[in-house]
């Protein structure tokens, strides 16, 4: 054992609301083969984080909580050789545990920094980044000059969402919550704001769209919106469901895809788009490059220290937070 052998983190040993996240002393060992230890400066809050605590994605108990963060290599076993001690790096991926001052974890999902991307910076991007990365260049490959629809537009995904679609040359029409979020997702270059509190998202979209619908649909929102994101299809659309914010979406016929005109459908998972090293590393390049070159700015606009962890997923789960969210060691 060596002198980081005790961290703080955030454990849960049951699932349910923020109360069963515990903030104790865990210990902290050598990396094995394949491993590094890396002492984080920050890690990221993301909807996933509450899909683990409430037990709608399932994991070994007791377990950490958090999929992403950013800080400084400490050591590293055999075997390693894409990461050194004393490179910054950021990772977004399994297993879980970011919530965390120090963690041993799989080197296999290391990325090193570019300087120009400060810490913080990193770990409130790249669980969401990356996300924006395969929805926007995999999942359904724009090519500019298309119209789309995009839930969420002002959360930590969809404010990167605005700048990436405005760069690519895309028309991104944006639902939200409140007036203040559609200012704040126009601000980052969300060209149409829907505020589904107010406005029926449907019908908007098919008066932006003249009655055409949208080529493809990006919809994290899940039960609340699933119905009306095919609605807003046009013939041959893709719905892209990566989300359930609102709760899992019902089984349904397929017949609903082929009474609205041949639609496709895709549930994806970053683990599935990152799961080879290759995939990753040409995924963070297109990230990091988005963001060295200023077209998209990370906004980081709440800060909690991790022993506030509950406190966050309050925020969170409350639809209070906008853009990103990074937890303080």
């Amino acid at each position: 054992m060596n002198k980081t052998s005790v961290s703080k983190a955030i454990r849960i040993f049951k699932t349910g609301g923020p109360k069963v996240m515990e903030y104790l002393d865990v210990e902290v060992g050598d990396p094995g083969p394949g491993e590094a230890r890396v002492r984080q400066a920050a890690c990221g809050l993301n909807y996933i984080d509450v899909y683990f605590r409430t037990g709608l994605y399932p994991q070994p108990l007791p377990g950490g909580l958090g999929m992403e963060g950013a800080g400084i290599v400490e050591a590293v076993g055999a075997g390693v050789n894409h990461v050194r001690v004393g490179d910054r790096v950021a990772y977004a991926g399994r297993p879980t545990g970011a919530y965390a001052q120090t963690r041993v974890m799989p080197a296999s999902i290391l990325l090193k920094l570019p300087d120009a991307i400060p810490l913080e910076t990193a770990a409130g991007m790249m669980l969401q980044g990356l996300t924006v990365q395969y929805l926007f260049r995999r999942t359904f490959a724009l090519r500019g000059g298309e119209t789309i629809l995009f839930h969420a537009a002002a959360g930590g995904v969809g404010l990167i969402a605005c700048q990436w679609a405005k760069a690519l040359g895309v028309t991104m029409i944006g639902t939200v919550g409140s007036d203040e979020k559609a200012a704040l997702a126009k601000a980052h270059g969300c060209a149409h704001t829907i505020n589904y509190n107010r406005e029926n998202f449907v019908e908007r979209v098919k008066q932006i769209t003249g009655g055409k619908g949208v080529p493809v649909v990006y919809d994290s929102i899940g039960q609340d919106t699933f119905t009306g994101s095919l609605d807003c299809l046009a013939p041959l659309g893709m719905m892209v469901s990566y989300g359930s914010a609102s709760g899992p979406v019902a089984p349904f016929s397929l017949n609903e895809l082929a009474s609205r005109g041949s639609l496709f459908i895709t549930r994806p998972s970053i683990f599935t788009y990152t799961a080879q090293r290759e995939d990753l590393e040409s995924m963070a390049a297109d990230l990091f490059g988005v963001v060295t070159s200023g077209k998209v700015n990370i906004d980081i606009n709440q800060r909690y220290a991790l022993q506030d962890a509950a406190q966050a997923h309050r925020d969170l789960e409350a639809r209070k937070t906008t853009g990103s969210s990074i937890l303080i060691p």
